[in-house]
């Protein structure tokens, strides 16, 4: 995955046929029960989380997760938005066919939601108290290298450390891509 991301951020239009290709009916399919079965509306997202990633693929980087994970997050966005759209639309008077289960779209999100924080979580408790204090001071207390040796009284060395390894591991743990 490396490579495609790197050859996203050149703008190889290969690259993203190759991405295209991997993921579309996955994305697809997505969008399609968020918006019950709609398939041009599902087209619609689909097409907009393709053009969002692209527009913002000099910022894609392998630290950060999967290109998959990213492309379903926006495509799931985008298509909740149209559905949000749909209500409003229909609150306003405006007709609107009525063939989203607005129930069932609220539910796929807490799900969706839920099971991400359900790995993350699993994920964490998976590494040492050590790497987990300094992954939980990093990122939802919002540290910074320096301040978490300062709070937890180790070289910023050991912290550093502490963090590579705990990254790793969470990367591993979470199937997003091989570690470095």
């Amino acid at each position: 995955m490396e490579d495609l991301i790197a050859r996203l951020r050149r703008r190889d239009p290969d690259a993203l046929a190759d991405l295209y290709d991997a993921t579309y009916r996955r994305a697809y399919g997505l969008a399609l029960r968020v918006l019950s079965g709609d398939t041009a509306a599902a087209e619609d997202a689909v097409q907009e989380g393709y053009l969002a990633l692209w527009r913002q693929a000099d910022r894609l980087s392998p630290d950060r997760g999967s290109v998959e994970g990213l492309l379903l997050t926006i495509v799931h966005r985008r298509a909740v938005e149209a559905v949000r759209v749909r209500i409003r639309q229909r609150e306003s008077g405006d007709t609107v066919p009525d063939r989203v289960d607005l129930h069932a779209v609220d539910l796929l999100d807490a799900a969706i939601s839920s099971m991400e924080g359900e790995r993350v979580r699993t994920a964490l408790q998976s590494l040492s108290p050590e790497h987990r204090e300094a992954v939980e001071l990093a990122y939802f207390a919002q540290l910074s290298h320096r301040e978490i040796a300062e709070r937890i009284g180790v070289p910023l060395g050991t912290v550093k450390s502490r963090m590579h390894h705990a990254i790793r591991a969470l990367r591993g743990s979470l199937g997003l891509g091989a570690a470095s």
